[in-house]
């Protein structure tokens, strides 16, 4: 008997149904991840405070509730801080109010030496507590933060600030009608020490005294050229008419101000200017130091285009300018990020950063010649930060990542090394992404180490040995586990070289089915000035997890271009911001769908933020040919749009023909694919003209896309509205799939 046909179809059914993505289900389990996950991860305790050179406290999870811990180093012995209850009591019989010892966020724990009375803040109020007989007094009441928001490119008034006293006190310096003057402090007369300051070339009200009192560094400033951003706020909370904003915003290739440091000793009244020949090409002045017995004073000189930069040295008699530190590049120096100077306490010598060997590392400098002393760090690893410059014992504590072969080269460890480059010690070896709090004496030290697939261990070493001391905890991800929870994985593949080792994740949905076929998503944020995918455990990724849960792969790659490797690897954004490590994403994607076939790798969508707005925009107007949906918030389309210090830091100056060459705005007509624009309409950060510009150009070239305006909001990827239209986006695109109605997943 033949099986009828319509049970066929009845069984095509069922099974389409059961191998659905992008359903309501899907659709209400992404929404509800975050809280789904939350608070199931326990015994990772975030942060360690030393009270002694022995002893320190923290806070914990456990599953019962936070839980503080008290530690001594040297016996080993580890207690509650305090009686929970009864502290959680006496709480609330002060603020008529019950608390819960579980529930207690309490900050700023402070034991007196014999630890008989405890301090510690909670909300805004600072107590303490009497351990003998828990009584509780209230310290003090502290008044809420402003959390108000500034505008980040607020930039100081030069020609504003109060008037500057010696150090001695005898006299005190200012700025009147565009000049330098002192006044007698007893006698209150005034002296003209410039007189060729004017409105226009004008003496900056940020003066700088020798230590002795007797000569003084002021500069004087020649403005540059004034550059504001618009945008209407069309329906401001406060008002029924929309509000014109205006900011004072420079972009790449903008004129800027020009400062010529001036030297003058007070007594004489001479006046020394100083020859500006090592410092022409302004990008920035800045930090003006003194010797301590003002025989000199240094200044850091940024180059405009970013490739030198130098430690300028001016001797206090004659004025005359001498760079004792010439960094150089044939691409960019990287200022932001890896610059980093140290004062030795009583010598003439500076510890100073550079990746003139190819990665970065620390360097000894004769300030009085100079010259290298010698190389501190060296080898095919770079420092990622100096922690701290222990001038007397002649040591330096940092951090540094890429020192093992078989780790990932991102994970972070701790080291220290002396000046002259010997007594390399490393004070973390395992396995993970470190965090280390050292007691003050550095003879103890918490060491907290994770990875993306596996919770935090927090343990207690002890300088010179080599396995820990104490477990203080074990991340417990068993509650985790139970909600459906899979491990991200780590994945690596070669990169456009065929050598080079391309480090991200992959994300997978709790009800991930190896018989599905899954379309990939990529999260993209390429800014040169970083490296970005996680390396600690964390239970919720918010731009991977809940889109993974509608039905997709999602990934998380650090391309070639990005910052934390070598040198050479850095370099490929030079210029070529567009290249965002494209070529080497789509092999590590490739590679990824050859190992995992439920990995789509023909249907590819790609989303970003800011920078990463612009590289996910990119991907269809440069790399149409392997993504086909892309999803870019708040991008910088045309670099020219965009702030002057992130993009020339990158792109160079002066502004050639290889910023249109890398515009996603120039060649808006290329783009082929689904594409998504969200802006908000009152963002600060990316001029949101850059995204309405990529807008105009492609309605011109006659391309199909959707944009997104948020009324009222800043830099974001698209708040909640967004991420609803995005999590469609991709349903539609990549899935195929009707998305649901809103009132079926949110309501």
């Amino acid at each position: 008997m033949k099986t009828p046909v319509y049970t066929y179809f009845i069984f095509f059914l069922i099974s389409l149904v059961a191998s659905a993505q992008g359903t309501v289900e899907d659709y209400k389990r992404a929404e509800s991840l975050d809280t789904l996950f939350r608070n199931k991860v326990f015994n990772t305790p975030n942060s360690f405070n030393w009270l002694n050179k022995k002893e320190f406290w923290y806070k914990n999870n456990t599953e019962k509730g936070s839980e503080y811990i008290f530690v001594n180093a040297e016996t080993l012995e580890k207690e509650t801080a305090f009686d929970h209850e009864k502290l959680a009591r006496a709480i609330s019989k002060l603020v008529d109010k019950k608390i819960k010892s579980s529930k207690m966020d309490i900050t700023k724990l402070e034991f007196d030496e014999a630890k008989s009375n405890l301090r510690f803040q909670l909300d805004t109020i600072q107590y303490n507590l009497t351990l003998s007989d828990y009584k509780l007094s209230v310290i003090d009441t502290l008044a809420s933060k402003d959390r108000s928001r500034g505008y980040w490119g607020k930039r100081g008034n030069e020609r504003e600030g109060d008037p500057v006293p010696s150090p001695d006190q005898k006299y005190t310096a200012f700025i009147k009608n565009s000049n330098l003057y002192v006044k007698d402090s007893k006698t209150k007369e005034e002296t003209q020490l410039s007189f060729d300051g004017t409105k226009g070339f004008f003496y900056s009200a940020n003066i700088i005294w020798s230590p002795n009192s007797e000569k003084i560094i002021a500069y004087k400033v020649r403005p540059g050229e004034e550059h504001n951003i618009y945008f209407v706020e069309s329906s401001p909370k406060d008002q029924l008419q929309p509000k014109l904003h205006t900011r004072d915003y420079t972009k790449p290739g903008d004129e800027l101000d020009f400062k010529s440091p001036q030297l003058f000793h007070v007594s004489s009244k001479k006046h020394i200017p100083i020859a500006t020949t090592l410092f022409n090409a302004q990008f920035s002045l800045y930090n003006y130091q003194w010797k301590d017995d003002s025989s000199s004073f240094t200044f850091e000189f940024n180059q405009r285009g970013h490739q030198a930069y130098r430690v300028i040295k001016v001797d206090a008699k004659t004025g005359k300018a001498t760079a004792i530190i010439d960094e150089t590049s044939p691409t960019f120096i990287d200022y932001n990020g890896k610059k980093y100077r140290h004062d030795v306490k009583g010598k003439d010598e500076i510890i100073w950063a550079s990746e003139r060997d190819g990665y970065n590392h620390l360097y000894l400098y004769d300030s009085n010649t100079g010259k290298v002393k010698n190389q501190i760090t060296s080898g095919n690893w770079p420092v990622r930060k100096v922690i701290e410059v222990d001038d007397k014992n002649r040591a330096i504590y940092f951090t540094a990542s890429g020192l093992d072969k078989d780790q990932d080269p991102y994970l972070i460890h701790y080291c220290s090394i002396d000046f002259d480059g010997k007594n390399f010690t490393r004070f973390t070896t395992e396995n993970g992404n470190h965090k280390v709090t050292f007691s003050p004496d550095k003879e103890y030290y918490v060491d907290q180490y994770s990875r993306v697939d596996m919770p935090a261990v927090t343990v207690l070493k002890k300088a010179g040995k080599k396995k820990p001391i104490l477990t203080l905890e074990e991340g417990d991800i068993t509650e985790l586990e139970k909600t459906g929870w899979k491990t991200p994985e780590v994945f690596t593949a070669k990169g456009r070289d065929g050598d080079t080792d391309i480090w991200g994740i992959i994300v997978r949905p709790t009800n991930f089915d190896p018989s599905k076929s899954y379309p990939i998503i990529e999260y993209i944020y390429a800014g040169p000035h970083d490296s970005f995918v996680p390396k600690d455990f964390n239970s919720y990724y918010w731009a991977l997890s809940s889109l993974a849960e509608l039905g997709f792969i999602v990934v998380q790659i650090d391309g070639m271009g990005t910052s934390n490797r070598s040198k050479a690897f850095h370099d490929v954004c030079w210029q070529n911001l567009k290249d965002a490590g494209f070529p080497d994403r789509k092999l590590w994607i490739t590679a990824a769908a050859e190992k995992y076939p439920y990995m789509n790798a023909d249907k590819v969508g790609i989303r970003g933020t800011s920078a990463g707005g612009q590289s996910a925009g990119a991907a269809l107007v440069f790399n149409s040919d392997f993504y086909d949906v892309a999803v870019a918030s708040c991008g910088c389309h045309d670099n020219r749009m965009d702030k002057i210090w992130w993009n020339e830091q990158w792109m160079g100056y002066p502004i050639g023909p290889h910023y249109a060459a890398n515009s996603n705005i120039e060649n808006a007509a290329q783009l082929k694919g689904n594409l998504m624009l969200i802006v908000g309409e009152v963002d600060d950060n990316v001029d949101p003209a850059s995204t309405m510009q990529f807008a105009d150009a492609l309605i011109k070239a006659k391309k199909d896309f959707d944009l997104v305006v948020l009324p009222g909001e800043n830099h974001t990827s698209g708040g909640e509205f967004g991420e609803r239209k995005r999590r469609d986006f991709f349903v539609k695109h990549l899935l195929d799939v009707d998305p649901p109605s809103w009132d079926q997943v949110y309501n």
